[in-house]
């Protein structure tokens, strides 16, 4: 009988990005929830829900009568006290005048300043009322606070709102960029840190781009970048937080998702990995099996993190080792074998002879 055939992997060190696979989940960059502060009937609402609204745009108008009442009322109230202050304000001109010459007592002219004086104040006091109606008239139509897609209405025309309380209307969330929320372990980032500073691996650049996972498995096109990673860790979790920024423009990402993100945060310059397939576990531990000189031979190992469809190799290991994938029920240690590399296509059968 011929050796039996197995599928093998030639091991070679190389550099070997880690990264982590951490739940997270999305939110707007901003959002504002539009309020109506000052009381009275929407009117109209303009906006068309789900759509994109800018900066400034007008969604909705209530009904500003009283309030331009209020205001016009206000405006009078200034010209009225301008009116008296000129007056008050020519009294204390003539008794500077005359207090000179002794045709009017000290007292009669302290009282003349101090009417000015009052005047002056009245006018200011009346302006600051009228700015405030004024406000009040410009608050009666509700304008976006930012840009971003705005959400349903929450009041119908006719509504009475702002009565006693700052009536929520609508809700706007900017979805170009988006952020992603996640937390790690605080004992994964001590085993990063602890080989960090050993030197067995060396941290990723600040351009290492984060993956995003979707909900469905598949993986989000464009990449993202880490912004920050929390300096606390969460008593009730043990976990850190950190957060990355994602370019939404199809608008394909919506707050409120759960995803899952891939961040390289380090990188091995000498690191062996197996497929995971070929890694097993006996009594004496994690062991993968060659082919030495022919014949499959048991080699232990020690192993750290999984990376994807591999595990990394720490100890075990040197480089060139030919570890056998696919096969192993029918090569059991000491046999000898005929190695294929793992995933090539299989030898085309001869056609059989014509008959």
């Amino acid at each position: 009988m011929p050796p039996p055939e197995v599928s093998v992997v030639t091991v070679r060190p190389g550099e070997l990005a880690l990264t982590s696979e951490l739940p997270g989940r999305l939110e707007a960059v901003r959002s504002a929830e539009v309020r109506a502060r000052v009381a009275g009937v929407v009117l109209k609402r303009v906006f068309a829900e789900g759509s994109e609204v800018k900066e400034g745009d007008v969604l909705f108008q209530i009904d500003p009568r009283p309030f331009q009442a209020a205001y016009d009322n206000a405006a009078a109230a200034v010209a009225r006290a301008e009116a008296q202050r000129d007056q008050t304000r020519a009294q204390a001109e003539r008794a500077e005048a005359l207090v000179g010459k002794k045709l009017i007592s000290q007292q009669d002219h302290d009282l003349a300043r101090a009417n000015a004086r009052q005047a002056e104040a009245d006018v200011t006091a009346a302006r600051a009322t009228q700015q405030l109606h004024k406000l009040n008239l410009a608050l009666a139509t509700v304008r976006a606070p930012i840009s971003g897609r705005i959400g349903r209405a929450l009041v119908t025309e006719g509504a009475l709102v702002g009565q006693g309380e700052t009536t929520p209307l609508a809700q706007i969330q900017q979805l170009d960029p988006v952020y992603v929320n996640f937390t790690q372990s605080s004992v994964e980032l001590l085993k990063l840190r602890q080989a960090l500073q050993s030197g067995k691996v060396k941290r990723a650049g600040s351009e290492a781009a984060v993956t995003l996972l979707l909900e469905d498995g598949s993986e989000y096109p464009k990449k993202g970048q880490l912004l920050f990673s929390d300096l606390a860790v969460d008593p009730a979790t043990g976990s850190v937080s950190l957060r990355a920024r994602f370019p939404n423009p199809g608008r394909d990402l919506l707050p409120g998702m759960y995803v899952r993100v891939r961040l390289a945060q380090a990188v091995a310059d000498n690191a062996i990995t197996v497929p995971q397939r070929s890694l097993q576990r006996g009594p004496q531990g994690a062991f993968v099996m060659v082919v030495k000189e022919g014949k499959v031979a048991v080699q232990p190992v020690q192993v750290g993190a999984a990376q994807g469809d591999q595990w990394i190799v720490e100890s075990g290991l040197a480089g060139g080792e030919q570890v056998i994938v696919e096969g192993l029920q029918k090569a059991p240690p000491g046999t000898p074998v005929k190695t294929v590399p793992f995933g090539a296509a299989p030898a085309t059968a001869p056609a059989a002879p014509a008959k």
